[in-house]
């Protein structure tokens, strides 16, 4: 079979022998196949995009130069995949200053139906959780980022990391109860705003 004649059932074990052998065809579609989560990953280590992007431009120049080495038998494509895109993320999170991000310009608009409060308290919860992630310890962030937001199982998002199943569970639990205790001091301020206006 020749290796530009590309089906689309070809998995990501077909497209990695391929792109070991220089098919950039297979190497176009693994990317588009998977450009959009790596990116959503970096991101939520990184906390904005224009970082996020260079990462996963990163990741998959090494995944083109070091197609060859790749191991089917020791891990699963997605998980070596991820664990470039997290080290490489992880590393340019350690070496950059901080990063001050903007508020947007311009009015809020607020849905004028009755459930205008409600969505409106649900973004201010969106926002602050969004705005929380970050701020978690690295480890704990990264595993609530890939089995939360990515999908990934335990088994998978414990692999990426190079870390047991159990130790896995552990940075989740311990993410959850961090996120959980800042909500609940968040909102104690809140409430007491509220009452206070």
């Amino acid at each position: 079979m020749p290796l530009d004649s590309l089906d689309v059932e070809d998995d990501d074990t077909a497209l990695m022998a391929r792109i070991a052998a220089g098919d950039r065809k297979a190497f176009q579609r693994f990317t588009r196949r998977h450009d959009a989560r790596c990116l959503a990953v970096a991101r939520r280590v990184l906390g904005n995009t224009s970082d996020a992007e260079e990462v996963v431009q990163e990741a998959l120049l090494r995944v083109w130069e070091h197609a060859a080495e790749w191991r089917g038998s020791t891990a699963q494509v997605t998980t070596w995949l991820y664990r470039i895109v997290l080290n490489l993320a992880i590393d340019r999170k350690r070496k950059r200053s901080p990063v001050f991000v903007p508020v947007e310009d311009g009015p809020v608009m607020v849905d004028p139906t009755p459930s205008a409060h409600l969505v409106l308290e649900g973004r201010e919860l969106e926002s602050y959780i969004a705005k929380e992630i970050p701020e978690l310890p690295a480890r704990q962030r990264d595993a609530l980022s890939l089995c939360y937001f990515e999908g990934l199982s335990c088994a998978e998002a414990a692999a990426a990391m190079k870390v047991s199943v159990s130790a896995m569970e552990a940075l989740l639990v311990r993410a959850r109860r961090t996120l959980r205790d800042r909500l609940t001091a968040w909102d104690s301020r809140r409430a007491l705003a509220s009452s206070a206006a």
